[in-house]
């Protein structure tokens, strides 16, 4: 069997996959021009989404297509949507860096941060800055998987109410006060006084907050959205910020990346953007190169994958 890695990783990495799997070989491309020529052969490609080649697919030995990302958008393609290919990736490695990204940027907000910064720049002592605390707000989670159970546990340690929106809500889990469907995001958006998007994208996902949205939520309300850019209106996010209709927003993901200089959310001082880094760690690596070898395994002894995605619904 051979593997392709179509992506930067460490040898200390690509060893443990060796040492682990003896009898797989494990090739590493280092350039596009040479991932195509070795995919020709791979029964595996190990690789993240924005890099995937659909001349990869020619491959007669293609069998599983492993993303080291949690999002595969950009490779439900119609071999892995027929059930040609199978298709994996890497959820659950993501849940404590976005976690701690999310709540940095809530800090950000509730401490007046991204206000003191501005401040400092311009040698500005002003205290007269509304503060304010996290311990008895609430807290709106839409998307409870891994990452989402993740920021509600540290909700839970910073003593907030904690809402949950889920596809199948089903019983609450630990630390979530109330889960409620899709349907019930109306509810959600009025009671929250902090709101983050961890959701995948998917038809169902895509757009899911507009304007409508917006106008349901409390004026002193913060969006967070860590998810997928194409999850929110930005053009609508942005006329909400500028009209106050929500207090403040964080994003670390746009519709179209690297956000656009003439992006009107660059110019908001109530928006804070970081560069789709959320979930950047130096755990990450290893993390994702455990949960492939994790898969491996079970591929190997014809075993169902532990991330194995389902096409039909994206993740």
């Amino acid at each position: 069997m051979q593997i392709l890695i179509n992506a930067k990783i460490s040898p200390e990495h690509l060893d443990k996959i060796r040492a682990g799997f003896p009898g797989v070989e494990v090739l590493q491309a280092e350039s596009a021009a040479e991932a195509v020529r070795l995919a020709q052969q791979a029964e595996v490609i190990v690789t993240w989404g924005h890099n995937f080649r659909e001349e990869f697919l020619a491959s007669p030995s293609l069998r599983w297509i492993h993303a080291l990302s949690a999002g595969v958008e950009g490779l439900l393609l119609p071999p892995v949507v027929e059930g040609r290919i199978l298709l994996s990736n890497s959820s659950g490695i993501h849940g404590i860096p976005i976690a701690e990204h999310t709540f940095a940027l809530f800090l950000s907000f509730s401490r007046g941060l991204y206000r003191f910064g501005k401040y400092q720049a311009e040698k500005r002592w002003q205290r007269d800055v509304p503060l304010s605390e996290l311990r008895g707000k609430t807290l709106g989670i839409v998307g409870l998987g891994r990452i989402g159970l993740e920021v509600a546990r540290l909700g839970n340690a910073f003593g907030m109410r904690v809402l949950g929106v889920k596809r199948n809500p089903g019983q609450p889990p630990e630390g979530v006060n109330r889960v409620v469907s899709m349907e019930g995001l109306e509810l959600v958006l009025k009671e929250s006084d902090f709101l983050v998007l961890t959701v995948p994208l998917t038809p169902e996902t895509r757009g899911l907050i507009g304007a409508k949205e917006l106008a349901l939520m409390k004026p002193t309300a913060i969006l967070v959205n860590v998810a997928r850019g194409e999850t929110v209106d930005e053009a609508a996010l942005a006329e909400a910020l500028k009209n106050g209709v929500i207090a403040g927003a964080g994003l670390d993901v746009f519709a179209t990346e690297p956000l656009p200089a003439d992006s009107p959310l660059w110019q908001l001082d109530n928006c804070i953007i970081t560069p789709h880094c959320a979930a950047q760690s130096p755990q990450y690596m290893s993390r994702a190169t455990d949960l492939f070898c994790r898969n491996l395994d079970a591929y190997i002894k014809g075993e169902a994958l532990p991330t194995l995605v389902n096409p039909q619904r994206g993740y």
